[in-house]
């Protein structure tokens, strides 16, 4: 059963396929633990595992670095200045999640912060530092301190997914496969985790779709970014680990909290995939936006102006995109200098310059591009899921930390505090070795030609500006496409994950009648905290729908705050 707005939403018969159309596996493996996902999250969590299992698996579907954590830009956020302290980034991290914050996730990441980035500089992560030999920390966009810790200026994630691939590499108890898509997960009898299915593009044994079978599964597959038309996410990032948890019965959370970035290079009408950000650490040091008539429209827009949270600053750029009718509007970072551009944002100088703009001497032009998703599989604070042996971590996962909008740097932060946190709890609940059961659920893939016309889709009745009417045109439109056929093969995989989220986020967003953070309803244009003072929960109905559920948002959530003796 769906929640329904209005009639016409149920008039296509096609859900989602229940499960993807592959080949019957050809090879099966074993491992005690298989992390999907190369990103901080994922490898976090396997050298943390490696010391406590016997065998862990690490399962990327392109190389070691090709996620998410490599494009990171600005840095990652914790309290480690000499005025700073975890309360004022536990306020900073509350006050841009409006609300739906779950209390506890957000102490825990800003409390147990500190220690893992000071970890991951043992490990090897080499961060900018000042004159005086001091950690270089600045700030962007909600943050009251100087508190975002970077590396190679504007190349934080580079170096931090580096130091990481290197202390996998020195990890024999590791394995990794590449070039793997995780098709579906294996379900056993307790209806928790048995294994999961493989298609490995390569050569060997290992060819063409196979099963892992394991003890528990920890999704580290990152977000959802390919599911619009402009994203700043890699081609990689198409919702797997978050598609594949649902249709096996897990509990999707706040999937309607949408981040889109609002300084994106704009390349013009017709381009697709992924765009040059321009980080905010951009304007955290002293870029400022204007509008075609050389106007700062931030001022008196908040008390923050340019450096307000991300959702008011992409709000209020699509808000003078709309009054004035152009496609974009400008970041002026002239003034900062060409010896400061080469010193602090050399990667970002390099990317415009590609594209023919040159920040030193020229505005560059920006619009709002999807960034992050801050909801998927819901977890507790320890990783868990609500499948026994399903864990989640980073971007794939919804912890509560990041509420209906997250604290700028606070996504690689979150990858490492919860990877460390399920490394502590999952050896030991490893479940016994469970045999997988014969899923005789309806299967199909949707046609990899879908995919554009579902981003277009999406781009225009659920990106940053959303009301009932357009919701319920791609709430009629998604599953004509998902009715539509095709050949499994990975294109038409990651195409069916993509129909399956984007389903999912539409029901979110009907559901959520109100403007909170990320989520901008037009027609409901108001804050409503008697009533959406919490979480919408999604899963799949007995005709394989997306169904809401709301759950409120308690004092203080404290179920799963400790790890069983």
């Amino acid at each position: 059963m769906r929640t329904d707005p209005s009639d016409a939403s149920d008039a296509s018969p096609y859900p989602p396929p229940a499960r993807l159309a592959a080949p019957a596996p050809g090879w099966t493996t074993r491992a005690d633990v298989v992390v999907i996902g190369s990103g901080i999250a994922g490898l976090t969590a396997a050298l943390r595992l490696k010391d406590a299992v016997d065998k862990v698996l690490v399962v990327t579907k392109d190389v070691l670095n090709a996620g998410s954590t490599q494009w990171a830009q600005g840095g990652i956020a914790a309290a480690l200045g000499p005025e700073d302290t975890p309360a004022q980034h536990e306020h900073d991290t509350l006050v841009a999640g409006a609300g739906v914050c779950d209390p506890d996730a957000v102490r825990v990441l800003v409390t147990e912060g500190p220690e893992a980035v000071r970890e991951l500089i043992a490990l090897g992560t080499q961060f900018d530092h000042d004159p005086d030999g001091e950690l270089s920390l600045t700030r962007e966009g909600g943050h009251h301190r100087d508190r975002i810790a970077h590396a190679g200026g504007d190349a934080t994630g580079a170096e931090i997914q580096r130091a990481l691939i290197a202390a996998v590499e020195q990890a024999p108890e590791i394995e990794v496969i590449q070039h793997a898509l995780a098709i579906d997960l294996l379900g056993a009898a307790d209806g928790g985790v048995a294994g999961v299915t493989l298609h490995v593009m390569g050569e060997g044994q290992r060819d063409g779709v196979g099963a892992v079978l394991c003890r528990a599964v920890v999704l580290a597959s990152g977000g959802l970014g390919q599911v619009f038309s402009q994203t700043t996410n890699p081609s990689v990032a198409t919702g797997d680990g978050m598609a594949i948890a649902f249709r096996a019965g897990a509990v999707l959370r706040d999937l309607e909290f949408v981040q889109f970035h609002p300084t994106v290079m704009y390349l013009g009408p017709d381009s697709r995939g992924q765009q040059p950000l321009i980080s905010e650490a951009v304007r955290g040091e002293g870029a400022f936006l204007v509008d075609f008539e050389g106007r700062r429209f931030m001022q008196g827009v908040h008390e923050l102006a340019d450096l307000a949270p991300r959702d008011v600053v992409a709000k209020a750029i699509t808000r003078r995109m709309h009054e004035t009718g152009q496609p974009h509007m400008w970041l002026d970072a002239r003034h900062l200098g060409a010896e400061f551009w080469e010193r602090r944002f050399p990667t970002i100088l390099a990317t415009a310059r590609s594209h023919g703009v040159d920040p030193v001497t020229d505005l560059i032009p920006v619009a709002p591009a999807c960034h992050y998703a801050s909801g998927g599989v819901a977890t507790d604070l320890w990783g868990r899921t609500s499948l026994p042996g399903l864990y989640a971590t980073g971007e794939v996962a919804c912890s509560g930390v990041h509420g209906a909008n997250r604290l700028a740097s606070n996504s690689l932060l979150e990858g490492l505090v919860f990877s460390r946190r399920i490394a502590e709890a999952l050896p030991g609940e490893l479940r016994t070795w469970q045999d997988p059961l014969v899923d005789d659920r309806p299967s199909g893939v949707v046609d990899e030609g879908s995919r554009r016309q579902v981003q277009s889709m999406m781009t225009e009745y659920v990106g940053v500006l959303r009301d009932a009417k357009g919701l319920v045109e791609a709430r009629v439109g998604l599953p004509v496409l998902a009715g539509a056929g095709g050949e499994p093969g990975t294109e038409s995989w990651e195409t069916t994950n993509l129909v399956t989220l984007a389903i999912a986020m539409t029901e979110a967003a009907l559901f959520r009648e109100e403007t909170r953070g990320s989520h901008w309803r037009e027609d409901f244009p108001d804050r409503d905290d008697a009533t959406f003072a919490g979480s919408v929960d999604l899963v799949l109905d007995a005709d394989g729908w997306p169904e809401g559920t709301f759950r409120p948002m308690l004092p203080s959530d404290t179920a799963g705050s400790e790890v069983p003796a």
